[in-house]
C-alpha cells in the first residue's frame, strides 16, 4: 500500500497517538478498581514509569502496545514498509529500554 498522506498530515496523525490512559490501560484499571484494588499511576520514581503500581502487593504493571514494543507473534506488529531501517532501530531501542527497566524494577524488589 502506498503512503496516502502528505508528511505534515502524517506527522499530525502520529502526534495524536497517546502514551497514557490508552484503551487497554483503562480497561485494566477499571477491572482492578472494581475488584477492590487501589493503585498509583505512572510513578515517576520507578524505572520506566510503570502504568499501574500496586504498592500494597509490591507489584507494577506495564501496559504495552504490540506495535510500539515490537512484541513477537503479535497480530498488530507489522514493520512499516517505509523507512524500515529507522523503524527497526526505534523498536529495537524500545525493546532494549524495556529490558533495562524490567531488570531495574526486579533489582528494586
Amino acid at each position: 500500500m502506498t503512503n496516502v498522506h502528505q508528511p505534515a498530515f502524517r506527522s499530525y496523525n502520529m502526534s495524536q497517538i497517546k502514551g497514557k490512559n490508552t484503551k487497554p490501560e483503562m480497561l485494566i484499571r477499571k477491572f482492578l478498581y472494581s475488584q477492590g484494588f487501589r493503585y498509583r499511576l505512572h510513578d515517576l520514581g520507578l524505572p520506566g514509569k510503570p502504568d499501574i503500581v500496586l504498592k500494597k502487593f509490591n507489584s507494577v504493571m506495564m501496559v504495552q502496545g504490540g506495535f510500539w514494543h515490537g512484541h513477537e507473534d503479535c497480530e498488530y506488529f507489522v514493520l512499516p514498509k517505509t523507512r524500515t531501517e529507522w523503524w527497526s532501530e526505534k523498536i529495537a531501542e524500545t525493546r532494549q529500554r524495556d529490558e533495562e527497566n524490567e531488570l531495574k524494577l526486579k533489582n528494586l524488589g
